[in-house]
Formats: structure tokens, sequence, C-alpha cells
């Protein structure tokens, strides 16, 4: 799942709906070492509840008054915080900056109906953009379709262009690991830690079992049918580990139908070369081969299944950021 602070559009609904007045207040513009970084969102009620963080503690009392101040009024409002150097050091930081914070209160500012149409969007995976006129209380969204959106999207980048405020909300990272090996005991908690939703996928029961893989997803099902169930699309990674065709070569099938950003498949360069006469065999057509990351990894000389796993994790992060 991903981490609740990045869920805070649906805690802001959820508040309102229950009638406790909410306000959203975003990160939209940093210099220097700030604490959090841009769109990161805290949302605060008028009962004084509140979730997330804009600065990881810094100003977030200061940021809280003014919500509840902009609750009454019903107007929103742009702070700006310089965040000391000692500041910075308490919350784990070598030096400080300047944040700016665009606090909005739902129903006066941001329109309930735009509020619902943005989780709506975020809860299918559909990457939209949220547009804040900050000078102004004009809001709409966006879709990637957006020629002048599209970087920012594939970046993955919010942030200020003059007066408006962009927020993209990409659907979360999510990396599928086909094989429950020992490789995908060290890549899972890292898949995680770089901020993806890992789901294992494995219809061996004495592989795929929770003492193995401790608080892990686990789907048992034969993979084409698990990626089928999952669904595919260009946030989702998928990794293959089992080095039994039987179980890979649907896996890979699957996505390669699918619109996913990464595939990487375990094997040596003789075990791919067998992989890839086996696709020819299937029809599948040398752009699609291409797509495949075979051997997978990174070339670093790794060795054992935690420097193999660094090795995915690095490929499917310089496929991500790099394209």
């Amino acid at each position: 799942m991903a981490d609740s602070m990045e869920r805070m559009p649906e805690r802001a609904l959820d508040w309102h709906r229950a009638g406790r007045g909410a306000v959203l207040a975003t990160v939209v513009d940093t210099w220097g070492s700030a604490p959090r970084p841009v769109g990161s969102q805290l949302v605060v009620s008028s009962d004084g509840g509140m979730e997330g963080s804009v600065s990881g503690g810094c100003v977030e009392g200061a940021v809280v008054v003014e919500a509840m101040e902009a609750l009454e009024t019903g107007a929103a409002r742009l702070l700006e915080y310089g965040v000391s150097d000692d500041e910075a050091f308490a919350v784990g930081l070598a030096c400080g900056g300047t944040i700016r914070v665009l606090v909005e209160p739902v129903g006066p500012v941001l329109p309930v109906g735009m509020l619902e149409a943005l989780v709506a969007a975020r809860a299918a995976r559909r990457p939209v953009a949220y547009i804040a006129e900050t000078g102004t209380d004009t809001r709409h969204l966006a879709g990637p379709e957006v020629a002048e959106l599209a970087d920012r999207f594939r970046e993955d980048r919010s942030g200020m262009e003059g007066p408006r405020y962009i927020g993209i909300h990409n659907p979360p990272l999510r990396m599928i690991v086909v094989g429950a090996v020992h490789i995908a005991q060290a890549l899972l908690p890292m898949a995680r830690m770089a901020g993806y939703d890992p789901v294992l996928v494995d219809p061996r029961p004495a592989f795929a079992a929770e003492a193995r893989f401790p608080g892990e997803r686990i789907v048992e099902d034969w993979p084409d049918q698990a990626l089928s169930a999952i669904g595919l699309d260009r946030r989702t990674a998928v990794v293959t580990l089992t080095h039994d065709p039987k179980l890979d070569d649907p896996a890979i099938l699957a996505a390669l139908t699918g619109d996913v950003f990464y595939l990487g498949c375990l094997g040596s360069a003789r075990t791919h070369a067998k992989r890839v006469d086996r696709l020819q065999a299937a029809g599948v057509s040398p752009g699609d081969i291409g797509r495949i990351h075979g051997p997978v990894g990174l070339r670093i000389g790794a060795k054992g299944p935690a420097e193999i796993a660094v090795a995915i994790m690095a490929e499917i992060t310089q496929r991500l950021r790099q394209g």
C-alpha cells in the first residue's frame, strides 16, 4: 500500500464528508535543504485533527494555526517559512532552507466535486494533475494528454510555474515479482523502501509461504492469471525470477501485452537466449523482445541474492528516472 503520508486528499475528503471540515496544506516550492519535498501534504480538521507533514515538524504548528484560520475565513493562503539550520538538524538535515505552503480549505477554495474527482482518479490508478492558480481561487484537473504537462508526469515532478501550482498525482509505483526465491526475499523490502507497492506471485505454496515472506502481499496463482487480475500500467515493473519457463514465460507474455515500464528476467545470457527462442516461436515481435531486460539487473558484478536484488533495483530505478 502507498504510504499514508501520500493519502492526504483521501483523508481530507473523509473529514469533510464527516462534517469535521478540512484544509489541505501543500508544499508548493522549496529552496535549500527543505525538510519535505514539493507535493508533501498536511490535512487539518476544524477540531484540531491533523495528519501528514509539510516540514517534518519544523513549522507544522504554525501551518495548523493558519489552516484553522483559513477554515474560518474560507480563503486560501500562500505561506512562506524559513527553516533554520538548527531546526533542519533536528529533523535530520545538514542545513536549512525555505518552503512555501499553499493552504486550501475544502469547499470554499478546493471544490468538493474536484476533490472527489481527484480521489477517484487516484483510486483508479489514473494519472492526474491538480492545478491551482495561487493568485485566485481557480482550480482544475488535467491529464497527461496535455502536452505541457508530459514532462512533469514522466518525471513525477510537482511544482510552481509562475503563479500556478501543478501537483502531479501519478499512481503509486508497483512491482510484481514472479518467483518466491531467495532473491525475492531481498528485493521486496528494497522495493518497498524505494516507494514501490510490491506483490509476490508464485503458485507453489511451499515457496510462497508467509513464513518466508512475512508481511508481504502474496498471490498464489499462475502468473498470467495473477498479472491480469492485478492489472498492468506504466507505473508497474515486472520481474521474473523462477528460471522455470512454465512460470516465467506466461508472466513475460502477459507483461508484454501490458504497458509496464520495466520487464526484467533472471537468467544467464545462455538462459536468456533460449528464452528469446521460445518467445520468437510464440510469435513475439523483435520490438517486444527488445523490451526485456535480460539477464536482469545492472552489470555491477553482483554475487548472491542480496547483491543481485541491488542490481535489479538499480536497473529499475535507472529505467524509471532516465527512460
